[in-house]
């Protein structure tokens, strides 16, 4: 069973202690701990919140390229779940993969690292940019036995106005985001971006996220 300090200590990133105290909170009801606390952590953030997709949207021209070279990792398959039930073990496993790869790769521009403005692939070289790392981090979980239908890659405008890519991960507690900026994993809500699209879980068209226009690249490291 995943302890008290396991749990508030995976919540210390970026964004204010409250925050992280809260988030803490909200994960005791995982493991059993007190139904109280969970219901006070619920009353400033619902543990069921999902973002609203409002529609279809178009991927990035370097996914549709990605997708070209790398057509097993476009496949959606149907039978696996939506969404994850999120358990003690399965946040662990969040936690750790978050880390470890934001630990191991050196965060770096496409135009830096390939000579262009935009390109999606593993950063098999130890070196990549926020999408690069997203899909890595998406692999191993995978790995791990995680449904790769609830692990969405998503566009984002970050809280500089630049676009880049996070990995959603949809579970019955709400949407959470894995991201190479930090290493804490937060409800959607609390990251300060603002969502644009993310990968649709029943083809391979995307879905529209908000009603701004979407980054032409995800280039920020």
């Amino acid at each position: 069973m995943i302890s008290v300090e396991q749990i508030l200590r995976s919540c210390l990133g970026r964004g204010g202690k409250t925050k992280r105290i809260l988030l803490g909170l909200t994960l005791l009801s995982l493991s059993g701990f007190s139904e109280a606390a969970s219901a006070q952590s619920l009353i400033s953030m619902r543990g069921t919140d999902r973002i609203q997709v409002v529609g279809r949207a178009d991927p990035t021209q370097a996914w549709v390229s990605f997708c070209q070279h790398r057509p097993r990792e476009c496949h959606i398959d149907l039978s696996q779940p939506a969404r994850i039930t999120l358990t003690p073990g399965t946040w662990a496993a969040l936690t750790q993969v978050n880390e470890r790869v934001n630990s191991s790769i050196l965060a770096v521009t496409d135009q830096d690292h390939w000579g262009v403005l935009d390109r999606w692939d593993y950063p098999d070289d130890g070196l990549g940019d926020c999408e690069d790392i997203q899909l890595l981090k998406r692999k191993l979980l995978v790995q791990t036995g995680l449904p790769h239908r609830a692990l969405r890659m998503t566009a984002v405008i970050d809280d500089q106005g630049q676009g880049h890519a996070v990995l959603m991960v949809l579970t019955d507690q709400g949407d959470f985001v894995l991201d190479n900026k930090r290493n804490a994993i937060l409800p959607w809500r609390w990251t300060g971006y603002t969502f644009i699209k993310r990968e649709g879980t029943s083809g391979k068209a995307w879905v529209a996220l908000g009603d701004q226009a979407a980054p032409t690249v995800t280039a920020n490291r």
